[in-house]
């Protein structure tokens, strides 16, 4: 049987369409097969496996109440007998002699300490009972440099204990104790950021929003000088343990440095544009040397200009605010020029033919049809950079970076950390509001 030109045009083509779904079939067997090899291998990269091992969930736990809660210090010092209650430890939140709290009850050498779910300490010369409902009472005291802890009667040593020749500590979730051969300490925990608004010597500390509100209308002064709502102000701005008056100042550093960083490097990247563009250069010497020079200026970080930049100038916000235009001009360069080069071109010849030079047809021919480009971008980078300002802060020693980062340090301001944390979050969502308003103002009308 004779085969005909059609029928080997359609053999060529099932043969092409079987061909077409075995290389599909293949690749839907591939592509998965290679990124399950490639999940594999990030797996053993990392050390994944060895990461989960060291997981310590119950740190996280701590840090994160730290986030939402402060702690109150009894500290005893075993070489002259002296007990301090202070919260968070801090020499401005002593509570004077005669005030403690409730909770503490001092009787000359002994201290004896209420804790939740009735739980007890009792300090005593160079020792400590501990009571712990359901547990029984735990002994520990000092013995020269040694401290030795003495468990109830048939009790093993449970997992919130750890006990050394040279520390004995416990871990009770909503509270805490320790001893060293220097000092015995107990932590006990509450909800809340004790003393944001007044410290301890503020005649406003410990009274209820109603008293407030009364002594701001119409209570005796506390002050002769001034009104006792200017007395509450000025003594939450100069708080000493919160230190709102320098965290607010820091925080208009880095929207300062965000501000003089972004609108710098609009202001050079607008004109370089132009010289950019293909279609207001001719010239390719030029234009190809301003954008491999705008790729060069936002090819390296912001944090590495910063580092360069703290050599040549310093630390300080103008450094970081020279470290965000650097950046940011070769950023705006390339999207200003690629905007330019997108323009209709129908409306500069509209305004050429009415006799305008070269810079009224930018001005009124090509300006209005970038300015929604430059507008969106400017309020997008000026808030991105906020961000990125705190982090740049935090290396060059200005605004809220390099409290945060002092913060973190001590190790133990956590709460301070989450103060800073919502103040930046704050800002940034307050700027992306105002940037919403203006886009919508200046481009929509």
């Amino acid at each position: 049987m004779t085969m005909t030109a059609t029928d080997i045009n359609a053999g060529t083509r099932f043969a092409e369409i079987d061909d077409l779904f075995w290389r599909r079939r293949l690749r839907a067997f591939v592509v998965p097969l290679g990124i399950l090899g490639y999940l594999i291998y990030i797996l053993f990269a990392f050390d994944i496996p060895g990461l989960a091992a060291k997981a310590r969930p119950e740190n996280a736990a701590i840090l994160l109440g730290d986030f939402w809660s402060y702690k109150t210090h009894v500290s005893r010092d075993n070489r002259s007998g002296e007990v301090t209650v202070a919260i968070e430890g801090e020499r401005r939140g002593i509570y004077p002699e005669g005030q403690s709290p409730d909770w503490i009850a001092r009787q000359g050498a002994t201290t004896e300490i209420t804790l939740p779910k009735g739980a007890q300490v009792t300090y005593t010369d160079k020792a400590a009972d501990v009571l712990v409902p359901g547990y029984g009472t735990l002994h520990v005291s000092l013995e020269g440099r040694k401290v030795a802890l003495t468990l109830p009667e048939g009790r093993e040593m449970p997992d919130w204990i750890s006990a050394s020749r040279s520390r004995v500590s416990m871990d009770h979730g909503d509270w805490r104790f320790s001893m060293t051969p220097s000092r015995t300490e107990t932590f006990r925990y509450f909800p809340g950021w004790e003393l944001f608004f007044f410290t301890l010597d503020s005649p406003f500390h410990g009274k209820s929003l109603p008293d407030l509100v009364w002594l701001a209308v119409s209570g005796e002064r506390v002050n002769p000088e001034m009104s006792n709502l200017s007395a509450m102000f000025g003594d939450f701005w100069n708080n000493q343990m919160w230190h709102h008056s320098d965290v607010f100042w820091a925080m208009c550093e880095t929207v300062l440095m965000a501000f003089l960083g972004t609108m710098g490097a609009g202001l050079i990247a607008l004109p370089l544009a132009f010289l950019a563009a293909s279609n207001f250069t001719p010239l390719n010497a030029i234009r190809l040397s301003l954008r491999r020079f705008f790729d060069f200026l936002r090819g390296v970080d912001g944090l590495i200009w910063t580092v360069i930049l703290s050599r040549a100038f310093g630390p300080g916000p103008l450094t970081g605010s020279l470290a965000i235009l650097m950046t940011d001009t070769g950023t705006f360069g390339k999207m200003f020029s690629e905007a330019l080069e997108n323009i209709d071109g129908k409306q500069v010849e509209g305004v050429n033919s009415t006799g305008a030079n070269a810079l009224q047809r930018a001005r009124f021919g090509v300006i209005p049809q970038l300015a929604p480009v430059i507008l969106s971008q400017l309020l997008y980078y000026l808030e991105s950079n906020t961000r990125s300002a705190t982090v740049i802060g935090a290396l060059v020693g200005g605004g809220i970076g390099l409290l945060l980062t002092q913060a973190i340090i001590t190790q133990k301001d956590w709460e301070e950390v989450c103060y800073y944390v919502i103040l930046i979050v704050l800002t940034v969502m307050a700027m992306d509001t105002i940037s919403g308003w203006l886009r919508r103002r200046f481009i929509k009308g």
